[in-house]
Order: structure tokens, then sequence, then C-alpha cells
């Protein structure tokens, strides 16, 4: 039985892939019927284009930080170490967890305030994948991993967002 979101060979009977964990007990389910979910469920995440991560190493200051942030009008940095996501810090972080502290927390580290540990998918992954892991993670970005676990892109809700504008406007 192949998966219709990796594409991955798995066992008959299977009930959920085992490359990519997505539930395989409705591929009985009819063909979706619109362009939208049809392309969802067979388009890989490059047609998104990631954008260019803009990473920051883990004792990097939470001030610098927050001014990449704000120089570079983007809503996350990605934290690494050894070229890897170790995590992620967005604005989400920064309002929760630093609040009205933001200035006497400014030396601190963002590894003190990011989210630990993202959850990535590698360019092959099937857009609607990305969609899951969003919904159910309530994430605003994911890093995007090549084979080896390197850091080569980010995907934001905003870029979901405008694919599936475009896919409705294609289908009209």
């Amino acid at each position: 039985m192949i998966c219709p979101y990796c594409e991955t060979e798995n066992i008959a009977g299977v009930d959920d892939c085992a490359k990519c964990g997505q539930p395989l007990t409705d591929l009985h389910l009819p063909d979706p019927p619109t362009l939208v979910e049809r392309s969802l469920l067979t388009d890989h995440i490059g047609v998104l284009e990631p954008k260019e991560p803009i990473a920051v190493a883990a004792d990097t200051p939470v001030r610098t930080a927050l001014r990449t942030m704000v120089d570079r009008g983007i809503g996350c940095l990605v934290v690494v170490e050894a070229g890897k996501p170790v995590g992620i810090f967005s604005e989400r972080d920064a309002l929760v967890k630093l609040n009205t502290d933001a200035a006497a927390l400014g030396d601190r580290p963002v590894t003190e305030f990011m989210t630990p540990d993202p959850e990535t998918l590698e360019i092959d992954a099937k857009v609607a994948f990305a969609v899951q892991r969003m919904d159910v993670g309530g994430y605003r970005h994911i890093p995007i991993v090549g084979d080896a676990g390197d850091l080569t892109g980010v995907i934001s809700v905003r870029d979901i967002l405008q694919y599936v504008t475009e896919k409705l406007v294609a289908e009209e």
C-alpha cells in the first residue's frame, strides 16, 4: 500500500504510514472532488517556495534575536546547532515568554525563550502534511530540512494561505 502523503510503500493493512505517520485507514474514500483538495494531497512543499531561513546560534542574546526579526520583517528565527534546527523563536514566543520583561531579559540566550525541538518537514512532503502539522501543533512556521536534517528553508501559514488562494482562483 502506497502512502498518498509521502509515497512510501507500506505493508498492506497497516493503519498508519511507517515514514510519515499519516493515517492510511481512509484510503477507501472517494477521490477529492475539488482542485484545492487534490492539490493539497498531491503537491509537495517545494511548490510553496520555502523562504531562506534566518538562523541564529543557541547562545544569541534574545535582544539580538528580536532586533533581527524586526529589521528583517520576519515572524521567526530558527535556532541551530551544527546546522540543524534545535528550536524556533517566534513572535508568539516573544509575546508570551518575554512580554513586558523584554528589556530586562534582553541579554539572556534565545534558548531560554524558544520553542525547543521544532517539527520539521522535508521538501518532498505533501502540502497536506504541512497543513496537518500546523493545525495539530498550533504552529505558524515549520522549518524545512534536507536528508541529513540540515536546515534548508522555512514555510509559514501565510505561504499555505497564498497557495490555497491561488488554487481557489484557478478553480473558478
